[in-house]
């Protein structure tokens, strides 16, 4: 990247999106794209969208307050915008804050949202600007953080990274990022099967006021409407009777005039006949009849049916087609559309996919905080009213002044709740979503950046359904195919590639006007006749019908061309449908689209590049290659890896590999330890894994040097002798060298915190830090407070050992107000509640910080430090999915070595290769090699990279043999082994997964209150259980008396008394049924079956134990 950034560092994002000379540079349009976009630019352009122009519409569709007890007060809002994030130190007194003070001090990186508003007070006019309504969280890097346009030294200023690639929020200290959200697109017709086998439409509407869904079902061979607001399925024909389409032959033409549709649409007609319904009054009538009775609390004039019909055909079914003044014409021909598409998908054509990407939208983090922000103003303009209703009548108020009743923190904890728990839930459009957000994994800077790209998606991951899982062809280039998880979620959660770009909402009034200036007709001019010409296309925009077109090459030839000189955006997309006879056109927000060069004959002249969708995609013929163009080529790849995304462009020569272990490196790549960020030593975060002495990768891809991966590494390069050792390399285990270690190969760093907060209560009480317990006779402090400093807060730099204080804090017995009356404690008592470490080794304090938070209680953060080498059972992989834990630690004077006395780092087992076919590993060691001996680096990049015959011949000019292999003697001999050996530097990542953290056992410990049986789980200190597949074993071994002890005597054996004669439980020798002592006898059975029959016995059931002598 350091190469790049001499040839682009000092260029603007103008100069790197200009021409590029020859094809061969092509691939540094990649960095050009990344400096103009960023890898996690869709979130940042999706945000800057919403605070900029979303919120504005926002507010003007709801922009007049009106209260019903005074017609002439009212509340106009002009202007709403978005300030930048600040802090209120003291009243009425703010300051700029930066995101990394938020993350230290548990605070919400936010900027108030101000509006001016024009609003009456008596009989007077008044206007008020920059009144805050409440308060927005602002996305990193967004146009409204402070961290926009700085440079790194800026950066450094801040305490901010300049490699963190933004794009996630700081709500209560925690990053949160708000996922991709996946779904079906709005506004389109769908064709599916059910699971009958009968074909159906459906469309699902939505604008700023209303969401429906529409469906078109088929039953007997007859066409019927279903929505939720009728209570039956209405026939087709009376629908368009309704909308003023009376004459049977113009439903017919508008529908289609070949033989085989009319054919399936005739039963429809004769249903029309039987209800006896052929005027448009008749039709609304019977609809009417059929409309869901709503409850409307508020009244209102009451409407007749045949009005509430008209307006349900208008604004509910079918949403998204306007209908003005009751014109029905274009919702009629939709309609039309809509069954016509049925028809044929019953003959030849087929129905549509739900799994098309080209059917398919993301929402990102702008969108749904769009929805929610509108939602919250809404509440809050009703709150006025409401208020407003309230307060105008009374005699008293001489004024209402409606400022002093506005409230900042109703959408200010709204927006805060929905994004630090991840529910989103809007009353209006009945959406309630769990888990939008996540919190952003900062194991390694990979972890990171995967995570800023990952898409989830709407489906249950219960079911085993494989549609939505596998992989769809559509999906090239667009998501990456390697990076998704193992396990339930598998293809639910996908990775966008690398040049992915996600549209936002555009204007559409360009596009309409350009659209009618190059031949677009209206449909309203037409009758149902001329629409069924076959030369004649509709023309979609948006899913809404625009118009039609004879000659629809020319104009998408004619579209295409003003998209390229400029004149309309450049993510606008058209494509025609063939089988359909419509050509799409498609501006809205959410769409994938992919950056590729457009192939010309001039090319080397002026290398156009530009953005092609999905669907347009489709219309496309794109070359891989230059040498693969021919005469019907239209579009070039910049470069075949853009098609892999972040955590799968780290992996050298992968496509050698057996396709699911990129899978697997791509979950590992971000479980790897290294470096996570330039600020990582100021951060105080719950767990921090850094590696001592991270390295750059011998063998790089162009992807790492575009994410910049090599600042921010994560593993060593470890010398590697595929060799078999010792047996304790058997299944994937691997044998470290003792000195390697020593000398600091896999150290790690482990951060861990602590925290705690002083509050102040509501009787005038508040907690307190008392300095250290000293011991009576030798004045020092006691074990447990040897740490603490003379105010109570442990000192940096101290050794700390398990259950020793960190805080000694104490907290007042009492802290609510106490009650009228009672006796009130002069003095208040205080009962210790400190904070103690509690871990498995030492730990070391790092740092302690003192401040306080929003709510103005004392903050008292401390960052604990542990320094681990590698043990046995630490985990470790190559970038390869070859992972292993270390099974073995050998004194070097054991290990083998070559002729040149190398040692190796690592010992792997061959049989690692055969059944995996990670060829790539091995090629990886080879150019490995090669660089190490040449002082350069090679390339493994994907469908490229360094070839294996040039490495070879470097390795033979040094004098090795061109196999990568080596003479090697044994340690423990001193013979020379039989075998050449594969020898070669591989890069090795160390995973978050050490045996320290996961170590446990136990003999005697706590137990749970209930049942009296140990607890369960390392963290309560559980024990093992001994579960009901190894008591089948020991039932199988006839081993009845260590059952016995297992399940009962070290679990929860229990002295019961029994009475013989009722067989109930009685109570120290007494049995309280019998009122006698007689014949109690006393046994030992598990405490949880004792419980069992006493809860039985309070449900009316008695459980009698049978007693027998064990001597008769």
């Amino acid at each position: 990247m350091d190469v790049l950034a001499e040839e682009f560092g000092n260029l603007t994002p103008e100069q790197l999106a200009a021409p590029i000379p020859t094809v061969e540079e092509k691939w540094r349009l990649l960095p050009a794209f990344l400096k103009v976009k960023g890898l996690v630019k869709q979130h940042i352009d999706s945000f800057n969208y919403f605070i900029n122009v979303e919120i504005k519409k926002i507010m003007k569709a709801n922009e007049k307050v009106t209260s019903d007890a005074d017609p002439m007060w009212y509340l106009k809002y002009l202007n709403i915008y978005v300030g930048l994030p600040d802090v209120e130190e003291s009243f009425n007194v703010t300051r700029p804050v930066s995101p990394h003070e938020c993350r230290l001090r548990d605070m919400t990186y936010s900027a108030p949202i101000t509006v001016d508003i024009e609003y009456t007070r008596g009989s007077q006019r008044i206007i008020r600007n920059a009144l805050p309504i409440g308060r927005m969280p602002i996305m990193l890097r967004s146009s409204n953080c402070v961290l926009t346009g700085k440079t790194p030294a800026e950066f450094a200023k801040l305490n901010e990274c300049p490699l963190d690639p933004g794009g996630y929020f700081i709500v209560k200290g925690v990053e949160k990022v708000i996922l991709i959200q996946e779904q079906l697109s709005k506004n389109r017709i769908i064709v599916e099967a059910d699971r009958k086998g009968a074909v159906g439409a459906s469309v699902t509407s939505s604008t700023h006021e209303k969401k429906s869904r529409t469906n078109m079902a088929v039953k007997q061979g007859r066409f019927y409407l279903r929505h939720n607001t009728l209570s039956e399925d209405i026939p087709i024909v009376i629908i368009f009777k309704a909308m003023g389409v009376e004459s049977d032959q113009e439903i017919v033409q508008m529908i289609g005039t070949e033989e085989h549709v009319m054919a399936a649409f005739g039963p429809s007609l004769e249903e029309c006949q039987k209800a006896q319904i052929f005027t448009q009054m008749q039709a609304l009538k019977y609809i009417g009849n059929k409309v869901r009775r709503q409850r409307m609390w508020g009244g209102g004039p009451k409407k007749t049916k045949i009005e509430e019909a008209r307006e349900l055909l208008a604004s509910t079914i079918l949403t998204h087609v306007p209908v003005k003044e009751f014109n029905f014409r274009a919702k009629c021909i939709y309609t039309a559309v809509m069954v016509r598409r049925v028809i044929l998908a019953q003959g030849d054509n087929k129905v549509d996919d739900r799994d098309y990407y080209g059917n398919k939208r993301l929402e990102l983090a702008g969108q749904l905080l769009s929805l929610l922000f509108e939602d919250l103003f809404k509440k809050f303009n009703s709150e006025m009213k409401k208020i407003a209703d309230q307060v105008i009548p009374k005699q008293r108020a001489a004024q209402f002044d409606v400022v002093k009743h506005m409230r900042q923190d109703q959408i200010t904890n709204g927006m805060v709740n929905a994004i630090s728990t991840g529910n989103w839930s809007l009353k209006r459009f009945k959406m309630d979503r769990q888990g939008v957000t996540q919190v952003l994994s900062r194991l390694s800077y990979i972890s990171a950046l995967g995570m800023m790209t990952r898409i989830s998606s709407q489906f249950e991951k219960t079911r085993k359904v494989s549609g939505p899982r596998s992989l769809q062809p559509s999906q090239w280039g667009m998501l990456c195919p390697s990076d998704t998880p193992e396990g339930e979620a598998c293809g639910l959660v996908k990775n966008l590639a690398l040049m992915t770009h996600i549209t936002t909402d555009m204007e559409d009034g360009p596009i309409v006007k350009l659209a009618s200036n190059l031949g677009v007709e209206d449909v309203n001019l037409l009758c149902g006749e001329e629409l069924s010409y076959p030369n004649v296309f509709l023309v979609f925009l948006n899913g809404n019908i625009l118009g039609v077109i004879r000659d629809h090459k020319k104009l998408v030839n004619t579209f295409r061309l003003m998209r390229r000189a400029g004149y309309i955006n450049e993510f606008v997309s058209i494509s025609t449908n063939l089988t359909d006879r419509c050509v799409y056109i498609s501006s809205d927000g959410g769409r994938l689209c992919r950056y590729i060069c457009r192939n010309f004959e001039d090319f080397l002249h002026e290398s156009l590049v530009e953005y092609l969708d999905v669907n347009e995609e489709n219309d496309c013929n794109i070359a891989l290659y230059e040498h693969t163009i021919n005469k019907d080529t239209t579009h070039l790849e910049i470069e075949p890896f853009t098609l892999l995304g972040v955590c799968a462009g780290l992996i050298p020569y992968p496509h050698h590999n057996q396709s699911p272990r990129n899978t697997y490196q791509c979950a590992m790549g971000k479980q790897a330890m290294g470096t996570i960020g330039y600020n990582q030593r100021n951060r105080i975060d719950t767990l921090m894994y850094l590696l001592a002495y991270p390295q750059k990768p011998m063998v790089k891809t162009k992807t790492i040097e575009l994410i910049e991966f090599e600042k921010l590494p994560a593993g060593q390069n470890a010398t590697v002798a595929v060799m078999s050792y010792s047996g304790y390399d058997i299944e994937d285990a691997l044998v470290l060298n003792k000195a390697s270690l020593d000398r600091g190969f896999g150290r790690c760093l482990v951060y861990k915190n602590a925290k705690c907060t002083l509050k102040r209560y509501t009787n005038q009480t508040f907690d307190k830090v008392m300095g250290p317990m000293l011991d009576a006779a030798t004045r020092k402090p006691i074990w447990r407070h040897e740490i603490l400093d003379a105010d109570g807060i442990c000192s940096p730099g101290e050794k700390v050992e398990n259950k020793q204080v960190l805080v000694n804090k104490s907290m007042p017995t009492v802290t609510q107000i106490p009650l009228e009356g009672s006796n009130v404690p002069q003095q208040p008592q205080y009962k210790d509640v400190p904070i103690t470490y509690k871990g498995a080794t030492d730990s070391y304090i790092e740092k302690v910080m003192i401040s306080s938070n929003a709510e103005d209680a004392f903050l008292i953060k401390m960052l604990l430090r542990q320094t681990r080498r590698p043990e046995i059972g630490d985990k470790f992989s190559s970038r390869h999915g070859q992972k292993g834990v270390c099974g073995l630690i050998v004194p070097q004077e054991d290990m083998p070595f070559c002729d040149s006395g190398i040692c190796p780092d690592i010992i792997m087992n061959p049989h690692g290769f055969p059944s995996r076919m990670t060829v790539g590993k091995l090629i990886e060691l080879l150019a490995g090699k090669a660089g190490v001996l040449d002082g350069r680096f090679h390339y493994g990049t994907a469908f490229g990279g360094s070839k294996v015959k040039d490495v070879c011949e470097d390795l033979v000019r040094h004098g090795y043999n061109y196999l990568g292999k080596d003479y090697v003697t044994s340690g423990i001999t001193g013979e020379p082994l039989e075998a050449y050996i594969y020898f070669g530097p591989v890069y090795y990542q160390k995973l978050k997964h050490m045996v320290l953290d996961k170590m446990h056992a136990r003999a005697r410990g706590p137990r749970a209150v209930l049942t009296r049986q140990p607890t369960e789980g390392r963290s309560r200190d559980g024990g093992l259980r001994l579960g009901e597949m190894e008591r089948d074993c020991l039932i199988g071994y006839g081993a009845s008396m260590l059952l016995l002890e297992r399940l009962m005597i070290s679990s929860d054996a229990f002295e019961v008394d029994v009475c013989g004669q009722c067989g109930l439980l009685g109570y120290s020798g007494w049995c309280h049924y019998c009122k006698s002592s007689c014949h109690v006898s006393s046994l030992r059975i598990p405490y949880a079956c004792k419980l069992l029959f006493q809860e039985l016995q309070s449900m009316n059931i008695i459980p009698r134990l049978k007693l027998s002598k064990y001597n008769e």
